[in-house]
């Protein structure tokens, strides 16, 4: 078995915490397996439950809108989260859920070697580049971590329900595109 295939298979039965009582399927991730830019957001929702994919519901077609008005194809990214189940009503993951489920997307990481990693919201951002991290006054910042490069953008679902923040991701996501094709 391969990498991929055994990390998979190892996160499609984990039963680390309650989030596996309550789901439907688990939500791996997709895209490229050599990507150079990797998407993380914090959890599946209600759609990606239902299909296993992340960011297949409202707020992925608006992530694909914006891939798309970058010149980035959603095959040739990754997009995964910092969980693999559905927290219940969508509510933030809980601390002790996100360390049991971490190993896996460090893992994907590990596998990937992207060469930037797209925090998706507040949460992601405050999981992977830092505690205190503010999305409001931070998106678009850039940061170096190892052979990483990360940067945070707000969450496709929180434009949705404030677009005056479109302009925003729009400039951060012409800068992300910038950037790979810098490196």
């Amino acid at each position: 078995m391969s990498g991929w295939e055994e990390l998979e298979s190892r996160c499609g039965s984990c039963r680390a915490c309650p989030l596996c009582e309550t789901r439907t399927n688990v939500v791996f991730g997709t895209g490229s397996k050599e990507a150079a830019v990797m998407f993380v957001g914090e959890a599946p929702g209600e759609s990606e439950d239902l299909s296993g994919k992340p960011f297949v519901g409202r707020a992925g077609q608006l992530l694909d809108k914006y891939l798309f008005a970058v010149d980035l194809r959603r095959e040739d990214v990754y997009i995964a989260n910092v969980l693999k189940c559905r927290p219940p009503n969508n509510r933030d993951p809980l601390p002790e859920e996100e360390e049991r489920c971490i190993g896996f997307l460090r893992e994907q990481v590990r596998l990937i070697q992207p060469r930037i990693i797209v925090c998706l919201g507040r949460i992601a951002a405050m999981r992977l580049i830092d505690p205190g991290f503010k999305i409001s006054a931070q998106h678009g910042q850039w940061f170096r971590k190892g052979n990483f490069w990360l940067t945070a953008v707000f969450h496709p679902a929180a434009l949705l329900r404030d677009p005056r923040r479109r302009g925003d991701q729009l400039t951060d996501m012409k800068a992300i595109a910038a950037k790979a094709k810098e490196i």
